[in-house]
């Protein structure tokens, strides 16, 4: 299976795709970022203008012809590309300190700056959240979840700790809930049993985890119903989706937060809860 795709991947594959269509001055910018997407990261706006050979403007106008509000906001995605690529925490922090120049604020440096930023910038990932949520996505998965049979839970790496927590959550809720986690190499073991009365919940996020992918894919397959939760409406997961959910997670240098996902994992559980107490007088 190819690999799947992550933003910086999606936007090198549109420059390809548009380049005959671009002028002269903007071919000569798609050449440079197609040939140079670690230089993207590192340098300064001045100095790749300099390198392409084309004056900054340039690289503004390059920039609004791919839907970016300047270059800058294009440049981060070649820089969390780099974080995500770079497994250790450390080399992370290392990696953001090299990347950091005078067009990006200052990293915050003690514990207590670390809280105040996390803190700002979680709150303005809920506020998002509840925002940009459908409502009525949101009815749809509490049902899908409500009137399936069994319902599996599929987060791998980082988004392990959604799906454990969801899985806990639907367990306390009696609900036939069965992680994934993929123990001994048996992913496809483990869903070999899925059927169209069953749902499926998929959380990944870029780079989307192969395994993940395939196994919605395989639930696909098999008819069941499917739930994603991941960061873009073009991942790979939301192809196969009966809903999808699109979670902007907040992020300091390089290290993204989990706690709008995990307040979306938290109101699929406590709907699910009140549907219970509903139905109660009834038995």
């Amino acid at each position: 299976m190819a690999n799947n795709p992550t933003q910086l991947s999606l936007l090198q594959d549109d420059i390809r795709h548009r380049y005959d269509t671009l002028s002269k001055r903007l071919k000569q910018v798609a050449r440079y970022i197609l040939d140079n997407s670690n230089n993207i990261a590192f340098d300064t706006v001045a100095s790749i203008a300099q390198q392409a050979d084309v004056p900054p403007s340039t690289l503004i106008r390059f920039s609004n012809a791919f839907g970016f509000s300047g270059f800058n906001e294009m440049k981060q995605v070649f820089r969390q590309h780099l974080m995500e690529e770079t497994v250790s925490y450390t080399e992370r922090a290392r990696l953001f300190r090299q990347t950091a120049t005078d067009e990006a604020p200052a990293a915050p440096e003690s514990p207590a700056e670390i809280l105040n930023v996390f803190s700002m910038v979680n709150a303005q990932a809920l506020q998002q959240l509840a925002m940009q949520v459908n409502p009525e996505q949101l009815e749809k998965a509490v049902k899908l979840l409500d009137e399936a049979d069994n319902i599996y839970v599929i987060g791998l790496r980082r988004s392990f700790s959604v799906a454990s927590y969801l899985t806990y959550a639907l367990r306390h809720l009696e609900r036939r809930a069965f992680l994934i986690d993929g123990l001994g190499g048996m992913f496809a073991e483990q869903l070999s049993m899925v059927n169209p009365k069953d749902v499926v919940i998929a959380i990944s996020y870029s780079p989307y985890a192969r395994e993940a992918v395939e196994l919605v894919e395989l639930g696909a397959k098999r008819g069941a119903q499917q739930i994603a939760i991941t960061d873009s409406q073009v991942s790979p997961l939301a192809a196969f989706s009966d809903v999808c959910f699109v979670v902007r997670e907040a992020q300091v240098d390089g290290f993204r937060s989990q706690v709008a996902s995990l307040c979306l994992a938290q109101t699929l559980a406590v709907s699910l809860a009140l549907n219970n107490a509903r139905r109660e007088p009834e038995a």
